[in-house]
């Protein structure tokens, strides 16, 4: 059984490397970002959430004030499966997780980029519905109304996930010992509510970047492994991702050319009518290059963009060319290797991307990770 004593043990692992954690962020040149109120801008309508998805995502100081905490408001169970049609389907004969899914996203967005990047790596088979930014139709069902959401059938429902980061850690305990259900180990997961520091009720997801075991304390050298992969997966959502938006909106011509690219890739004009295209396109690209701004300063990157993005990405392949292996798990992707190549792969048709690529030698680890995932992703069928 899931005894109280393994959370403990998440817990007390947890205090322990807090040193280390603000040690390694601050080498690395970052910050926790303060949380901050919405970006509203010409209108609540305008679908501009896919561009913002880059510089969106918030993080909560340790000393924020804590509400409640409870997995059933956004962990939602579901009895019956929500109305929706799925885009395409990847389809893997040689899954073995034992798991149904269906992932609400947009193509995009570097947080369900990450997420696909873990399915495709594990093999595992699922169903894409992509949302319409402007009216968000296809996720109407949910309390939750932001992407990625993942939903999966088990006993007697479907259980609603949510946040990247906890997706991962979430399907990653469960296919590492199918004996437990999601619906137990998502309570090992739960949603807390902050106050932010604006005093406006958020949340965020307890143990999020951890791994859940129901065995003995793992030996020195896997215990080192795991603190390391839980660094870096905390530096891709804390620093990482909020280099993007500033450089793929650089200039209002970039922005526009981003926004076409977002509509090639997401396929917008095969699912969603022409006028919401164009405004997702044109009115977004416009709303994002002014934003991107005030992202810029909020996150602290230098006045050159592109040198932040580079000396991120520097940092990451500093730790990989010292390994002397393909990837930071070695041999293998671990969650730190998908969750970085999710969040690069939502800018790779960008010129940021190209750029990147040109002045760093991200080019080889990124082509090994793209690589790998086309030996393990299941094939496309398109609905």
């Amino acid at each position: 059984m899931w005894r109280p004593t393994i959370l403990r043990r998440v817990v007390l692992s947890s205090i322990k490397e807090n040193i280390t954690l603000s040690k390694f962020l601050y080498t690395t040149k970052s910050r926790t970002p303060r949380s901050t109120a919405k970006l509203t801008l010409i209108s609540a309508s305008v679908g501009i959430l896919v561009g913002a998805g880059y510089g969106g995502y918030t993080h909560y100081k340790i000393n924020t004030k804590k509400l409640s905490s409870s997995s059933d408001e956004e962990f939602a169970f579901l009895k019956d499966a929500p109305e929706y049609k799925s885009h395409y389907k990847v389809i893997n004969e040689a899954d073995s997780s034992n798991l149904q899914l269906v992932l609400f996203q947009y193509q995009t967005c570097p947080f369900c980029c990450k997420v696909r990047a873990y399915l495709d790596a594990r093999g595992i088979s699922y169903e894409i519905v992509e949302v319409d930014a402007v009216l968000r139709q296809a996720i109407k069902w949910s309390g939750y109304k932001k992407v990625p959401i993942l939903l999966a059938k088990v006993d007697g429902g479907y259980q609603q996930l949510l946040d990247s980061t906890a997706i991962l850690s979430i399907l990653e305990t469960h296919i590492r010992d199918k004996t437990y259900s999601l619906r137990d180990i998502v309570k090992f997961y739960p949603v807390s509510k902050f106050e932010n520091d604006s005093g406006k009720p958020t949340t965020d997801v307890t143990n999020k970047y951890f791994i859940m075991h129901n065995s003995a304390v793992p030996d020195e050298k896997q215990r080192v492994s795991e603190i390391e992969e839980r660094e870096w997966r905390q530096w891709a959502d804390r620093v990482l991702v909020h280099t993007l938006s500033p450089n793929v909106y650089r200039t209002a011509s970039e922005s526009l050319e981003t926004f076409k690219w977002f509509e090639e890739a997401g396929g917008w004009r095969n699912n969603f009518p022409s006028w919401e295209c164009a405004v997702m396109v044109y009115v977004g690209a416009a709303a994002m290059w002014i934003i991107a701004k005030r992202l810029k300063a909020r996150h602290n990157i230098q006045d050159d963009v592109r040198q932040s993005l580079y000396n991120a990405v520097n940092d990451w392949m500093t730790v990989i060319n010292k390994k002397g292996m393909p990837f930071l798990g070695g041999k293998k992707p671990n969650l730190a290797d998908i969750s970085v190549y999710g969040i690069l792969s939502s800018i790779e048709g960008c010129k940021a991307f190209q750029d990147l690529k040109e002045n760093t030698d991200v080019g080889k680890w990124f082509d090994n990770m793209k690589n790998n995932m086309k030996e393990t992703r299941g094939r496309i069928i398109t609905v």
